[in-house]
């Protein structure tokens, strides 16, 4: 007889918050739900998917690339400016920019040499590099096969591309990344590591991936770095003559 009142109590406590929880949608309106304050700010889109929006910063436009860009030791940018692009010139060293950056979404174009010289990692080779430590790999893949986390559109040396979406040697190329920054501990290791999402040529390559630690050639990366700030955007020369143009950046 207990354990049945016990019950009967328990199904009328049920049916009592099932009735409350009714009554509190009948109160409810759509009004309640509708998010109106800040107002969503305005951003003009480029006339076309690769052209600058109005809240982006040009980086290159194709005719000045002093203003914005430095060689590694703080100097006059060695590569050369021409035809609206900056192209690498060998051994004048890597490029970076000016201003530093943490967390964006960024344009860049870029276009292997034409002519075909040599063969996996010897080919069309350069690379984009988040805050100064994080590559995004550049490299002639059309027809050209190398080791899988070192080929065009991988995080060099971490995460492989999830296709190849290479065109043709001497064609320009679009890469669009999402980077977020990483947020350190107080001990140096990553609170939240970086994390970069790839779009190349319109193909999505790397998805939301986590990166391990900085780019490294020999060995694996560290998530125990020292701790930085905002760092530049560097372009690579390795020795490559690729070129790059219509370069922009919008902060997050």
């Amino acid at each position: 007889m207990k354990i049945k009142i016990l019950t009967i109590a328990l199904l009328f406590v049920a049916g009592m918050a099932v009735a409350q929880e009714d009554n509190k949608s009948d109160k409810m309106t759509p009004g309640m739900t509708e998010k109106w304050d800040p107002e969503i700010s305005k951003v003009t889109p480029g006339k076309t998917p690769i052209d600058a929006p109005s809240d982006a910063i040009v980086l290159f436009d194709g005719i000045d690339l002093e203003n914005e860009w430095t060689n590694e030791e703080g100097g006059k940018p060695g590569w050369l400016v021409e035809d609206g692009c900056v192209t690498v010139v060998k051994r004048a060293g890597t490029i970076k920019t000016k201003r530093v950056f943490e967390d964006y979404q960024l344009h860049i174009e870029w276009r292997a040499p034409a002519e075909v010289i040599g063969e996996s990692q010897g080919r069309g080779n350069s690379g984009i590099f988040m805050q100064e430590r994080y590559e995004v790999q550049v490299l002639d893949n059309y027809n050209n096969r190398t080791y899988r986390n070192g080929q065009a559109g991988s995080l060099y040396k971490q995460h492989p591309p999830l296709v190849n979406a290479c065109k043709g040697p001497g064609e320009w190329q679009t890469y669009d990344i999402i980077y977020t920054a990483p947020r350190f501990n107080d001990n140096g290791t990553y609170f939240t590591p970086p994390i970069i999402t790839v779009l190349h040529n319109g193909v999505l390559v790397q998805n939301n991936v986590k990166l391990r630690g900085p780019t490294v050639y020999v060995g694996v990366p560290e998530y125990e770095v020292e701790k930085h700030g905002p760092g530049s955007i560097v372009l690579q020369d390795h020795g490559n003559p690729v070129s790059y143009k219509n370069i922009w950046i919008r902060e997050l």
